[in-house]
């Protein structure tokens, strides 16, 4: 696949951990002004920029759009924000306790997207993809990375082990206790040739910044945008396969369908599952989940057809549990729009869904056991999408740290 350097937008190195902030989908816009509060330089003033407007400001009108172009022209006049003076190749690390994973940040052509080269495993939201469409379109940048992996290729990991034996442009600990390196390549022209045996990548995270991006770029080229342009391509993180882990992805229902614990549990029973009470939440054992209610924690163990062991959507434990339970006993037909169904991302821990319960947010909680990172490119590989709220990555990739503009 096709990688190129790019002359990145980039933080003063004494300022690149005030600047650095979470990507802009995992926080809603209060937790944004919260995480902002008192940090003028906090790149969420760009991602999230209706955090300096009104809070009863409409978050996807063109004044927001507008208020984030101002704010990054303003990270730049005042020197916050460096030009890079020739396109680079960068390689980004971050390290999360003992877990270390290290991209190659270099921008992707939109026609690899659109030509099935950089796979994906998710559906998108029109109203999502207009949103951040329109922000790459106001800004002319790509303000944060698509997370993008691939399978293992031993050239690139030694490449990136050299470059990574240099001084760092950054070097910092964020607040949530995750380190984050970033070097700039020596030698770019070798990535980019081992990145020639590369024949596909895969979009871990970010579907809607891939797509929007895509959007954004065709939209340049009906106004007369030349072959070739930066608007052609947009920045990515690319991490071989092997350095990722995906946490899982847990179901919370509010209410049990007018059903008792006894009943739901004798229905569980009826629809194949086998069901015992534990004493706390397991998740390794195949074809399995916990569920919490009220009374406890109980395993749920089902059987697996062999057509749907030989699909790559339909033994997925998300699916089964979905079509198997969810749907005939719960009533949740459509998790993606249904709203007596939510999902809480497994870096919050079974304790979360345990106080949910308590609380009465919740009548019953699912503690799913993770997808795998080969699950999700063989759902790429077939053309399928995942479950909703399939895969959760940590960690979450910083924005601001490298900014591409076209």
């Amino acid at each position: 696949m096709l990688i190129r350097p790019f002359a990145a937008l980039r933080p003063q190195p004494d300022k690149a951990s005030a600047i650095a902030s979470l990507p802009y989908d995992v926080m809603d816009s209060e937790e944004a002004r919260e995480m902002a509060a008192g940090n003028p330089l906090s790149f969420l003033h760009v991602v999230r920029s209706e955090i300096d407007l009104p809070p009863e400001a409409d978050c996807h009108s063109a004044a927001v759009y507008e208020k984030a172009r101002d704010n990054l022209r303003a990270l730049v006049d005042s020197g916050a924000l460096l030009r890079e003076a020739e396109p680079a190749i960068y390689l980004y690390r971050q390290t999360m306790g003992t877990h270390e994973q290290t991209a190659v940040v270099a921008c992707c052509s939109i026609d690899d997207y659109a030509e099935g080269r950089i796979l994906r495993h998710e559906k998108t939201r029109r109203d999502k993809e207009d949103d951040r469409t329109s922000h790459i379109l106001t800004t002319r940048a790509h303000t944060g990375q698509i997370f993008l992996c691939y399978r293992d290729e031993a050239a690139i990991d030694a490449l990136v082990e050299a470059e990574c034996k240099a001084e760092p442009l950054y070097d910092f600990q964020s607040s949530d206790g995750i380190r984050h390196t970033v070097w700039k390549a020596a030698n770019p022209e070798a990535l980019q040739k081992a990145f020639e045996a590369v024949p596909k990548a895969y979009i871990a995270d970010g579907h809607h910044r891939a797509a929007a991006s895509y959007r954004a770029g065709m939209e340049a080229r009906r106004a007369g945008a030349a072959p070739g342009s930066e608007s052609d391509y947009t920045m990515a993180c690319l991490f071989p396969a092997s350095q990722l882990s995906i946490l899982p992805y847990n179901r919370c229902v509010r209410d049990l369908n007018g059903l008792t614990t006894r009943e739901f549990l004798r229905k569980a029973n009826g629809l194949g599952f086998v069901i015992s009470a534990v004493p706390f939440p397991e998740t390794t054992m195949d074809h399995s989940c916990t569920a919490r209610l009220p009374e406890g924690w109980y395993r749920l163990i089902w059987k697996v057809t062999p057509e749907q062991a030989a699909d790559a959507v339909a033994r997925l434990d998300a699916q089964r549990l979905q079509e198997d339970l969810l749907a005939p006993a719960l009533g949740i037909l459509d998790p993606r729009t249904d709203p007596r169904i939510y999902f809480v991302g497994g870096i919050r821990g079974t304790g979360e869904l345990e106080r949910d319960i308590a609380s009465g947010k919740a009548a019953i909680a699912f503690a799913m056991r993770p997808s795998t990172i080969e699950q999700m490119m063989a759902v790429a590989d077939a053309g399928a999408t995942m479950p909703p709220k399939s895969t959760w990555f940590e960690p979450k990739l910083r924005s601001g740290l490298l900014i591409h503009t076209f």
